[in-house]
């Protein structure tokens, strides 16, 4: 998946977006967590975790 389409949804929507990345594993449940405790630490993370890949 382009990398515009995964930064896109880690704005709206972080879990879907580090799913469609690293898959089902640690990185995603912290950041259901990061995002439960509020959008922004989810966002700032799934961005970082996107970047970091590519």
């Amino acid at each position: 998946m382009s990398t515009i389409i995964r930064i896109l949804l880690a704005i709206f929507l972080p879990p879907v977006a580090v799913l469609i990345t690293t898959g089902i594993g640690l990185q995603f449940f912290l950041n259901i967590v990061l995002t439960i405790l509020g959008i922004i630490p989810g966002m700032v993370h799934a961005l970082w975790i996107i970047m970091r890949k590519d």
